[in-house]
């Protein structure tokens, strides 16, 4: 097989001489006789760079203006946020009975529309989409390293809001014994003010975790009890009476109407007393009744035992029990006498000890 080899132009290529296939390399030649390369020509602007330059003056074309114009854009796509959300916020309240999951829908809206002026403005800026590609890449790693505990905090808000354990405006009761009214339900955490007037923010991921008593949930009827010692000499269906109507006075409790369901069981709406436990030191009575409202169970506890108080001064056939013990000697333990005296025994020492001084004769002394 012959070859030849030939030059056209700025291009050298091989032939075959049988007629084979021919194999081409193109070279790019330099504008100098030297082989040296040309600058890299500066970048055609896009159409929509144009058609906005035909439409705005020259003068806005400055050196840096496409950040300025990516600034105004998130300003402008801020301020929109607010006011689509006071938009669709009356739809979006009577499509979602729940305030919680009310809220929660309009601050997913007013994020949607800043994000979409936030790229919009990445585009203006010159962001391309392999870099935007590269930042959601190292986004996702910071979101999978540092911030792995808000991320937690935002699932277990959605099952919060799935859940519905309580809803803003309940009051709940924490495993630590702090009671307070819900202020707010984000998918991060929840607001809550306490009975003390102080502020708590628990997260989402906290909180689930925890035993959470709601005093709001359907029914705020809440149930109290009172216990009172009476002695055994008490008249004791007198004293069950007292407590009835100590509890039934009170404004804030229910005074009958019919039984008060609790799951499968019905228990009596009106104050009732029962005997609860033959103590020691007297019979115990316990009173079981309902307050109107779990807001003020402290109010509505002492306003009870300050009618039961009256009431006892009044009726001397109930006492109130208080410790107290017998002591009793018989023929294993030894004997005591005891005398009572009207004034001082000066034959007792302030020690305890005791003095014979009974007057003795001469021949005794």
């Amino acid at each position: 097989m012959q070859t030849g080899t030939g030059t056209a132009g700025p291009s050298a290529g091989t032939e075959t001489a049988a007629g084979g296939s021919t194999v081409g390399t193109a070279t790019t030649t330099g504008a100098s006789s030297g082989g040296a390369s040309t600058a890299t020509p500066p970048p055609t602007p896009t159409e929509g760079v144009q058609a906005a330059r035909a439409l705005l003056p020259d003068f806005l074309f400055f050196p840096g203006a496409e950040y300025v114009a990516a600034t105004v854009i998130v300003i402008l796509g801020y301020v929109l946020s607010g006011y689509v959300v006071r938009l669709v916020g009356r739809p979006v309240a009577r499509r979602f009975r729940r305030q919680s999951v009310a809220q929660v829908m309009l601050r997913i809206v007013r994020l949607g529309v800043f994000l979409v002026a936030v790229l919009i403005a990445g585009v203006v800026a010159g962001l391309r989409f392999g870099d935007v590609a590269i930042s959601v890449g190292v986004f996702s790693a910071v979101v999978g390293i540092v911030l792995a505990p808000i991320v937690g905090s935002i699932i277990n808000g959605l099952f919060i809001l799935a859940d519905q354990p309580y809803e803003v405006g309940d009051m709940i009761e924490l495993d630590d014994g702090r009671r307070g009214f819900v202020d707010e339900i984000t998918i991060r955490y929840t607001k809550m003010f306490t009975l003390d007037n102080t502020f708590l923010v628990i997260p989402n991921s906290t909180i689930r975790n925890r035993l959470v008593t709601n005093f709001s949930a359907e029914d705020e009827r809440l149930r109290l009890s009172l216990g009172f010692l009476a002695t055994y000499e008490s008249d004791i269906p007198k004293a069950r009476e007292l407590l009835e109507r100590a509890a039934s006075d009170s404004d804030m409790v229910i005074e009958g109407g019919p039984d008060i369901r609790i799951g499968s069981a019905r228990y009596p709406a009106r104050p009732t007393a029962y005997i609860d436990e033959y103590a020691d030191s007297g019979i115990l009575i316990t009173l079981r009744y309902w307050a109107k409202k779990p807001y003020k169970v402290l109010t509505v506890r002492s306003e009870v035992q300050t009618n039961l108080y009256e009431l006892l001064e009044d009726e001397p056939a109930v006492e109130a029990a208080y410790p107290h013990q017998h002591h009793v000697f018989d023929d294993t333990s030894g004997s005591l006498r005891a005398a009572v005296t009207d004034g001082r025994d000066e034959s007792w020492t302030e020690a305890g000890m005791h003095v014979d001084r009974s007057p003795r004769s001469e021949e005794e002394q």
